[in-house]
């Protein structure tokens, strides 16, 4: 790629391992983080075609309004946080320019066998040279990705990652002072646990600030109430076979 990219947040986990693989494929990328002041943001915002934000929801507005009088008018404002809707508005508000928010659906250590997954939000001015721009770095540095709308994006990850998260904290925070089932922990207990520390342990934070900015979490945990609902009642071979969909052939077959 010949266009100027730069990318805010430089210093955190996902902005650090996007420059990290970019370098790897002879792709440059400008990065600046904190502190956000005139004597860092325009030399490196200067040129750019692309900006790409790398910052948490909880201080994403203030970057943006920090970022945005240091662009070039044209330069693509671009984002990767793990929700769409407000953020995309956020970058609508303070930036005339084309906006484009993605959503890279894997971590900042992702193992080289997952399916490095990006999916592609286009904004307010959005043409087709933009989308163009920021499929190119993501594809170029080893990604796939496909493009969604904010609200699909949004109810999709309310469902996968911050279900999730929620139901495996509910989970561990029933049993968690509950001494006397210690005996009869197994194997398969074992495993779950190990899978949840890192989640609970070390990202908390980061995971309810995600299901706090998604607008559709509180409507996903009202569905799975109705599940859990189900299974108060007896109905739990129904939900045995709701599951099994899951691992249907075709189902796999048209990923």
């Amino acid at each position: 790629m010949t266009d100027k990219i730069v990318l805010v947040g430089a210093h955190g986990r996902m902005g650090a391992m996007l420059i990290a693989r970019a370098a790897e494929r002879d792709i440059y990328v400008t990065g600046t983080d904190m502190p956000l002041v005139p004597d860092t943001l325009a030399p490196a915002c200067a040129d750019a075609a692309l900006a790409i934000l790398c910052v948490p929801a909880a201080v994403f507005e203030e970057t943006v309004r920090s970022v945005c009088p240091y662009l070039p008018p044209k330069a693509v404002l671009c984002d990767i946080t793990s929700v769409k809707e407000i953020p995309l508005l956020q970058m609508e508000k303070h930036w005339s320019g084309p906006v484009v928010g993605t959503h890279p659906l894997f971590g900042p250590a992702p193992l080289e066998a997952e399916d490095k997954t990006v999916a592609i939000v286009p904004g307010r001015g959005a043409k087709t040279e933009h989308l163009a721009l920021v499929r190119e770095f993501f594809l170029a540095i080893g990604c796939h990705v496909f493009e969604t709308t904010a609200r699909e994006h949004d109810q999709a990850v309310a469902r996968i990652q911050g279900m999730n998260f929620i139901t495996t904290l509910a989970y561990f925070a029933l049993l968690a002072d509950k001494d006397e089932i210690l005996p009869f922990i197994t194997p398969s207990f074992r495993r779950r646990m190990e899978a949840a520390r890192k989640m609970l342990t070390e990202d908390a934070e980061l995971f309810t600030g995600i299901f706090n900015a998604n607008p559709h979490s509180l409507e996903a945990i009202r569905q799975y109430r109705q599940i859990l609902n189900l299974a108060a009642s007896g109905d739990v071979e129904l939900l045995c076979e709701r599951a099994k969909r899951w691992w249907r052939k075709d189902r796999h077959s048209a990923q």
